[in-house]
Formats: C-alpha cells, structure tokens, sequence
C-alpha cells in the first residue's frame, strides 16, 4: 500500500469517508485519492514524491499558479501585523474598490468566507429585496453547500447526494434545465420568483457554454418578470477575463457572487451588485448578513496581490492561447476516439460521450465508468485532473508549449487504456 492510501485508510477512521469535501474521495474514479504534500507552479508532488501537472489548481483558484512568489510573501508580510481582527481595514476598503472597478455590475460589495455563503446571501438579499420567496435554478448549476440550492445541483451532489437528500428544505426552489429559455419562462409565467441564479458557464456538470442568447434571454425575461438575476461566477470571475463571464458576454446581471480566484487560493468570497440592492443590506437595511472571519487580513492581502498579477498586460491574451492550444492537440485526439469536448477560455472538459453536451441529463448519460478509468490512466502518466465527468479542469497560466505537448500525449495514451477494464 503506498502513502497516499495508507493515509486515505487512516483518515476514515477520524473524518467521514476520509476527506473534508466528498468529490476528493475518488468514488467516481477508479482508486484512492492521491493526498498532495506540496505544490508548486503548475505542479503537484503527492505524499508518495510522485509529480503532476495539476489541471485543477484548487478547483480554480489557482490561476497564476500554486505558491506564486509574491502571493506568498504578502500573506507573509500580512501574518505578521495579526491574522484575524473581527473589525474593519482599510486594506478590506481598497479590496473592495479592486472589485467594483474590475467587474461590470458590481457597484457595492461585501465579502465573506465561501462560494456557498456568497450565494446563500446573495439569495437571502434577493428575497429580502423583491418580496418573493421563490428562486430559480438551473439544473447542473452547482452554487454551494446550503439547502436553497442542493437541488439538481451537478457535480459532487451528482455523484454522491440521494434524490432529496436527507437533511435539505428546499421548498421555494424551482428548476429548469441549462440553456432552455422556454422552461425558465413557464415558471416565471406561474410563480413570483425573487431571482434567477445560475453560472454563466456552467463548471459543475463538466464546462458547458451557455448557447447564444441563452444568457441575454435571461436578463430579458428577469426583467420582464420582476426577478433579480443572479450570476454565480465563483468559478468564472477573474478567470474567463478580468470582469468574468458577464464582460466576456456581455450580459449584467443585478447580483453577482465571487470565490475562489478573489482569494488567491485562501478562503475569501463576496458577492455584490447593484447600490440600490445592496443597500437593503444591514446596517444599512433589514437584511441581516454577517461574518466573523469576513474580510480576513491574509485572504484579502492574497486576493490583491493576485488581482494585481491579473492586470498585468497582456496577462488573459497568454491564457486563452494556451488554452486554444491545448484544445488545438486534443481535438483530433478526441474526435478519433469518438469523445467530444467544450472549452470556454481557460476551462475545459472531456466528454466521454460522441455528443458534447448542453444540459446536465446530457452529461448523466455519458460513459462514467470509462471516465473513471480514464481518470486513473492520466493520474498514472502524471496529469492531475478533475476526479469526476461531472467538473471543468482549469488552466493555469504558467504552463508552457512543452506541457501542452506532454498532456496531450499523455490524454491521448489514457484514452486508449480506457477503452476496457
């Protein structure tokens, strides 16, 4: 038995399935999960002293790679002067203004711990905001751990969650699948709904695109029905351009939540929008919203220095060529073995179906156990991807034309030892 399982068998003695989130325990795949030692750039060293080049990056935030220089040395510097106060900085001030200036819809903007608390606020504002009580979902839409949105939620809910899943009260909960205007329109039409929220590019049942239109027809009918659109761009802000997904679209929504690359690989979110919204937020207004660890000094130090590196000239020109790259050798790869793939910028997934998919009961019916497979035959030629069919990979930008080469033969050789047990 190597390291990494012989910690995986000691962990299920003291952690639930042996990890803090559930997609980390491989069920999906084929094997126990690798535990990760040290990382570096674009590299991962397991506790074994295997390496990898890592195509998750966090689930994301690692957009200028792992134990980037200047990051570490200001959450050093930050460390030193105290790592939590529970009262205001003005650091927290200039952080704030760094995300109004960078994201299109975002006027005002009050930060948290999490993706999921992001969401569960913006909700609560949401409601609090309009009056109604119901929201609207698309199905596959992954937007975090609470009970509002554990509902057709893709990725590890997918894989691991029961049909209605103990625990979760989701009541005023509607859903609609991906890139169907008409089904979202049908529940506006019969039910008041406070908020319409989805990801703009969908990261939790694979990447899929939104289809043309498909985005613009949600804001036209947001306002045409009284409802607040609520975009979820933990995964897509600061990664699809500067401004996320809403400037590469083009499209604004009234709400916006962040996560993962704000933080600079710390736990940091926010979510923010339009003043007149985010005025009903207390002190100010009557919706209550609070955090003790909100605005921790390192996180937020970390999330400037890599909002700083982002704006770096010429900085998401770099990262699209080499995701356009990367899609350019594995395209015919892909065609050959009868797969399909999506990419939007620097997100992309392999689809084991010949069908690339729009909506989340099109990824259900891809070849999973092939997947699995798959999965463990790149892990064995040193690439680090997502351990689920229903998650995106993300690119970070430090890779270069010869890592582009090494995954596309190593993706290549995997696909074909995937082809049977």
């Amino acid at each position: 038995m190597n390291r990494s399982s012989q910690l995986f068998h000691d962990s299920q003695r003291v952690i639930p399935g042996g990890v803090n989130s559930p997609v980390r325990a491989f069920k999906a795949v084929v094997g126990d999960p690798v535990f990760v030692q040290s990382a570096e750039g674009h590299t991962l060293i397991d506790a074994d002293g295997n390496r990898y080049i890592d195509l998750i990056g966090s689930w994301g935030p690692m957009i200028v790679g792992h134990a980037h220089p200047e990051v570490v040395a200001v959450i050093q510097e930050a460390a030193t002067r105290g790592t939590s106060y529970g009262a205001p900085t003005e650091a927290e001030l200039l952080f704030a203004q760094d995300i109004v200036d960078a994201v299109p819809s975002v006027e005002q903007v009050r930060l948290c711990s999490s993706g999921t608390e992001a969401t569960m606020h913006a909700l609560r504002l949401a409601r609090g905001f309009t009056g109604r009580d119901a929201i609207l979902k698309l199905d596959g839409c992954y937007h975090g751990a609470h009970d509002s949105v554990l509902v057709a939620a893709g990725s590890g809910v997918a894989t691991f969650a029961q049909p209605g899943s103990p625990g979760i009260i989701a009541p005023a909960t509607l859903t609609a699948p991906y890139n169907d205007l008409a089904a979202v329109e049908r529940h506006l039409q019969a039910t008041p709904v406070a908020a319409i929220l989805v990801e703009p590019v969908a990261g939790n049942m694979g990447c899929i695109p939104p289809q043309p239109g498909y985005l613009e027809g949600l804001r036209a009918l947001c306002d045409r029905y009284g409802a607040l659109l609520i975009f979820d761009e933990v995964m897509t802000g600061f990664r699809l351009a500067y401004g996320g997904a809403q400037e590469r679209f083009g499209v604004r929504p009234d709400l916006t939540c962040l996560g993962k690359i704000v933080g600079g690989g710390l736990p940091l979110a926010a979510f923010g929008g339009r003043r007149e919204i985010m005025q009903r937020l207390s002190p100010v207004g009557p919706v209550y919203q609070a955090g003790t660890l909100s605005g921790n000094p390192l996180a937020v130090a970390a999330g400037r220095k890599t909002l700083e590196l982002l704006r770096a000239p010429g900085f998401y020109e770099r990262l699209e060529a080499l995701s356009a790259g990367l899609e350019a050798r594995l395209s015919p790869i892909v065609a050959k073995a009868g797969l399909s793939m999506h990419r939007v910028g620097s997100m992309i997934t392999i689809y084991f179906s010949p069908v690339a998919p729009w909506r989340f009961d099109e990824v259900a019916r891809c070849d999973l156990p092939r997947f699995g497979r798959f999965h463990r035959a790149c892990l064995d030629r040193g690439i680090y991807l997502p351990c689920s069919q229903y998650e995106a990979a993300f690119l970070p930008a430090t890779l270069t034309d010869h890592d582009l080469d090494t995954l596309a033969a190593g993706i290549a050789e995997a696909i074909d030892a995937s082809v049977s047990p």
